[in-house]
């Protein structure tokens, strides 16, 4: 059943992320990788607040944490692809925007992480 809510849940991140991700790009264009910025720092702000919901707030069934967290938010953000990401721009050599993109990417993912726990514990 565990395998079964995973997988339910990543297809539903992934197709999340690419929906998401293709209506950014459309929107704001391809200078910075925003569409995998954005989704980066959702994710790990949903992150927070699924944690926060699932392990003090709500008596959900411990199967769901698999579908939600593994599943959905495992799809739906993008560390792969932000990974590659860096290593074209710095290929590139557009040293300043790879640089910018790692540090805001892992600050902000942080922040936005704690920013969710610290949101989903007034709720």
């Amino acid at each position: 059943m565990t395998y079964l809510m995973i997988a339910l849940g990543g297809a539903l991140g992934a197709i999340s992320r690419f929906a998401l991700g293709k209506w950014i790009s459309n929107l704001w264009g391809h200078t910075f990788p925003l569409a995998t910025f954005s989704i980066n720092i959702l994710g790990s702000f949903l992150m927070g607040v699924v944690f926060i919901l699932i392990s003090e707030k709500m008596a959900i069934p411990e199967t769901y944490r698999p579908l939600l967290m593994v599943g959905f938010l495992g799809a739906f953000t993008t560390f792969s692809t932000f990974s590659l990401e860096i290593v074209s721009l710095i290929n590139q050599q557009a040293w300043l925007t790879a640089i910018s993109y790692l540090l805001l990417s892992c600050l902000l993912g942080v922040l936005a992480l704690a920013a969710g726990m610290f949101i989903a514990r007034l709720m």
